[in-house]
């Protein structure tokens, strides 16, 4: 099916101005922003937001914000994970408020730290936990530990993943075959160094690609996502997760599973809920309730081969850490968000609820005969304008920036947010039917909208 481009400009115009003529309270503090914070945005990505300028937020909780023109909105972005637990959770909320009242950060233990590193083994399998203030900061640290481990000076990715900010992460194979030349990723602003120096990179989904590479033997260790989410979800292929296991075992090259994203599999991310076997696992936002946090856990093995530098004099020099990392209060709020949210019985409400997203998205889709497809990972779903993917580079290439700038000013026009980077919605247990079906019917409207 071809789209009329003009249509879908003529329509994106006409929602453009309906956005503004709902929201000129945002529209004047976007102005005043824009005075002194650089995009007119306290972070950058900030500007991704649908509309010709972000909607300013006055309250948030549950599955609902409130902006500040006083319009509520069904949220099924949730902070990018951030809050996916639902905003302001009260056993949160609580605990932090107590925690500043008897001292925030020591840079010492608080007692919810052992608390918290039992309650990930139970949860991830690895019995050894390390905590971080953001995923980004987990994974760097992590990498440094890998380098360490194998004395080998490369780290592995794949193709068009998403870990943070991390230098080494941020490149691509160039035209997204295995074994073309790795290059950074379109968009990477100043690379600190050649990324082809210091990463391999490999398409999801090709074991024969993986096996290829890592056995020139200059890899320290593998750094993915079990499912690719961040160019979209691309699920993995039956039995490939196993054989990336054992790809890495036979060439001596740490696995790490980065489940920032996918615990939205489960209690556990995807290594639990496929029992997966990994060395290192990553895990950031989503533990803290909307508290900066992150963790990284580790196997026995890599534990016991990692006290010796851990207790060296040189530890606070050795580029891992952070003074805050691991502070009271970030403690505080792991303790009480892994208390009473992300458990299973949290899951089997969210759970449903994305498979009923995923169901009215496929109805509308086939109603109309259209070539796209919805995709979905535990309580995170969404759709793409195009037949589903393998790998990231033939998500990265179909990607219709037209068609997903439209779609999500429709549907916050109709009081639905979706995450900005992409068609995904993320499901809490704060959520209900009728949230799924204010979004089924919002991309109902526009869909008969472009299809005139």
């Amino acid at each position: 099916m071809t789209i009329d481009r003009t249509r879908l400009a003529a329509l994106h115009a006409e929602e453009e101005q309906r956005f503004v003529d709902l929201h000129p309270t945002s529209a004047l503090l976007a102005r005043t922003a824009g005075e002194h914070l650089l995009a007119g945005v306290p972070m950058p990505w900030m500007t991704r937001w649908p509309g010709s300028f972000p909607l300013f937020v006055e309250s948030a909780a549950g599955g609902r914000f409130t902006d500040v023109d006083g319009i509520e909105h069904v949220d099924l972005c949730l902070g990018d994970t951030g809050s996916m637990t639902g905003h302001c959770l009260p056993a949160v909320a609580e605990a932090v408020r107590e925690r500043t009242e008897r001292g925030i950060t020591t840079m010492l233990p608080s007692t919810d730290a052992a608390w918290v590193a039992a309650e990930l083994s139970r949860r991830f399998g690895l019995p050894r936990w390390q905590m971080a203030m953001t995923a980004t900061d987990a994974n760097r640290f992590v990498l440094r530990f890998a380098r360490h481990l194998t004395g080998r000076p490369r780290i592995a990715v794949m193709d068009w993943c998403y870990h943070g900010t991390v230098d080494e992460t941020l490149g691509v194979l160039e035209h997204g075959r295995a074994g073309d030349r790795v290059v950074a990723r379109p968009g990477a602003l100043g690379p600190q160094v050649d990324v082809a120096q210091t990463t391999a990179v490999v398409p999801f989904n090709d074991l024969d690609a993986l096996d290829v590479r890592l056995a020139e033997g200059d890899v320290a260790c593998l750094l993915m996502e079990p499912a690719l989410t961040n160019i979209g979800i691309v699920l993995p292929d039956e039995g490939y997760l196993a054989g990336v296991r054992e790809v890495t075992r036979r060439h001596g090259v740490l696995l790490v599973n980065d489940e920032t994203h996918t615990i939205c599999a489960g209690p556990g991310g995807a290594t639990a809920a496929w029992d997966l076997e990994p060395d290192f696992v990553v895990i950031g936002k989503p533990i803290g309730g909307g508290i900066p946090v992150a963790a990284y856990g580790m196997t026995a093995e890599v534990a016991e081969r990692l006290e010796g530098p851990m207790l060296g004099h040189d530890i606070d020099v050795a580029g891992v850490g952070g003074t805050l990392s691991g502070s009271a209060l970030a403690m505080a709020a792991v303790r009480a968000t892994l208390s009473t949210a992300l458990r299973q019985e949290d899951f089997d409400v969210a759970i449903p609820l994305a498979v009923s997203f995923t169901d009215g998205i496929r109805g509308v889709i086939d109603e109309h005969g259209l070539p796209w497809h919805v995709q979905r990972l535990g309580c995170r779903a969404e759709y793409w304008f195009c037949p589903p993917p393998r790998a990231g580079a033939e998500a990265a290439a179909a990607v219709d920036e037209e068609l997903d700038a439209f779609f999500h000013l429709w549907t916050v026009n109709r009081g639905v947010l979706l995450a900005p980077f992409h068609n995904m919605s993320l499901f809490s247990p704060f959520h209900d039917q009728s949230d799924v079906d204010a979004h089924t019917s919002a991309f109902r409207g526009a869909v008969e909208a472009l299809l005139g």
